[in-house]
């Protein structure tokens, strides 16, 4: 009995010391989570957010002062090109408009009657003409009777008076001729004058009427039906009767952070999104990269600012939607994802997997610690992931530099330093921060959400 207990006991310490010995060898590995450095597409994407915005809008101003007497269109409504879309009281525009008008018809008609002297007086010159034509036969043929002494004097003298006479009637009729053309100019003259009174007139009456400049849609109405409104500066307060946007072409007007702006450049595609519209999608391409910096706080670009306190700052940029929607509406929240860089099939690894080493970092004291160098000569940090390298059976992990290239929302592009199929560390991140060169490890597929 006392053998069988003597040799249990021996199995025990055996076992402890086994165990002892496992437990001890696992504390000096480093449980981490391990990925793979591969091949894909990768896009770099910055992020904006603003309103939908019409290309072209217009503040609608009143061209004439007075009552507003009728609103033909309310906000929302789509409007065609030459469409009248609001009236101002116009009773006494429109009754100059009438009179002129009617002065108009009274001149057309005395040019008629101008016309008809003119002809009469035509009518008279030919007859007198006739007439004197006649006269002169007689003369000259009383002329050669009385070289013959076939007439006597008088009824000689009596030819030659009738032959005068005529040529005086012609004279006259032909003064009275011209009196009439120049009436009928006269009543022409009056006409055109009246003419021009009455575009006068009819472009007064004309400020009365609000007219679309081009199709769009009403988006404000600052003024109701019966408010009184002036002729003033565009934008001031009872000078404009409503905004009209051209939704033909729509852009989405978006900040973007100081730092990523450089990225952005003319003609880069873009996805938007509207908060409005839930789901859907709006491609469209940078068509405007602002260069002046606007205060986040304020709105105020830089170089009206008055104040010289450093805060973050952003730049406008516009991009124009590729197609345009019946349901977008100007001043809709919207959010713009640029791609300002993409490549196909390049190396990427994890960002996470990224880390901050120097040789410094290795170095340890007497008990096996790491020491912390505060020293000015400290060795430069490298860029670079540490790399699972296995030697006689056991995992290390080997720090190894790398440089990259574009940035995608979770991966990295490797331009040097690894190759297709390398595992690598990707955390936890606190484990990467103190993670030594060449320090055994156990890779772990589940990652420790609480590092």
């Amino acid at each position: 009995m006392k053998k069988i207990l003597i040799g249990i006991g021996s199995l025990l310490a055996i076992s402890t010391v086994a165990a002892f010995l496992y437990f001890h060898a696992q504390a000096a590995y480093t449980k981490v989570v391990t990925g793979k450095v591969f091949r894909q597409d990768l896009a770099t994407v910055i992020s904006g957010t603003g309103q939908i915005k019409p290309k072209t809008y217009v503040n609608l101003g009143a061209t004439a002062m007075g009552r507003v007497t009728h609103f033909a269109v309310k906000e929302g409504d789509v409007v065609k090109k030459g469409e009248t879309v609001a009236t101002i009281e116009n009773v006494q525009p429109k009754a100059n408009v009438a009179a002129q008008q009617a002065t108009i018809s009274a001149a057309r008609t005395d040019i008629g009657s101008s016309i008809a002297n003119e002809k009469t007086a035509e009518a008279n010159v030919e007859r007198a003409k006739a007439d004197l034509t006649q006269k002169n036969l007689d003369w000259k043929r009383a002329q050669q009777l009385y070289q013959e002494q076939l007439i006597s004097k008088q009824d000689y003298d009596s030819k030659q008076a009738a032959y005068d006479t005529d040529v005086a009637s012609v004279a006259q009729e032909v003064a009275a001729l011209n009196q009439a053309k120049a009436q009928t100019d006269s009543a022409r003259g009056h006409l055109q004058t009246q003419q021009a009174m009455l575009r006068v007139n009819q472009d007064v009456l004309d400020r009365t009427l609000a007219i679309a400049p081009f199709d769009g849609i009403v988006t404000n109405e600052p003024i109701r039906e019966g408010e009184t409104v002036v002729e003033g500066i565009q934008n001031t307060e009872g000078s404009t009767l409503m905004t009209l946007a051209d939704m033909s072409v729509i852009t989405a007007e978006v900040k973007v952070d100081e730092t990523d702006i450089v990225n952005v450049q003319l003609g880069q595609s873009a996805d938007v999104t509207v908060d409005a519209l839930p789901g859907k999608v709006f491609k469209g391409h940078v068509t405007l990269v602002g260069d002046q910096a606007i205060l986040r706080s304020t709105g105020i670009a830089t170089s009206q600012s008055t104040t010289g306190a450093e805060e973050a700052k952003d730049f406008k940029v516009v991009i124009t939607l590729d197609e345009t929607s019946p349901e977008l509406r100007p001043g809709f929240s919207t959010t713009a994802k640029i791609t300002t860089a993409k490549k196909s099939s390049i190396l990427t690894l994890p960002i996470q997997a990224l880390t901050m080493h120097s040789v410094d970092d290795d170095r340890k004291d007497k008990n096996g610690k790491s020491v912390v160098d505060t020293g000015h000569d400290k060795t430069p940090a490298l860029q670079g992931v540490f790399v699972v390298r296995e030697e006689k059976r056991k995992k290390h992990a080997v720090f190894v530099p790398v440089t990259t290239g574009i940035t995608g929302a979770t991966e990295i592009e490797v331009l040097s330093g690894l190759k297709e199929g390398d595992e690598i560390v990707v955390g936890p991140y606190k484990t990467l921060r103190t993670l030594r060169n060449d320090a055994l490890i156990k890779p772990d597929a589940t990652p420790d959400t609480k590092s």
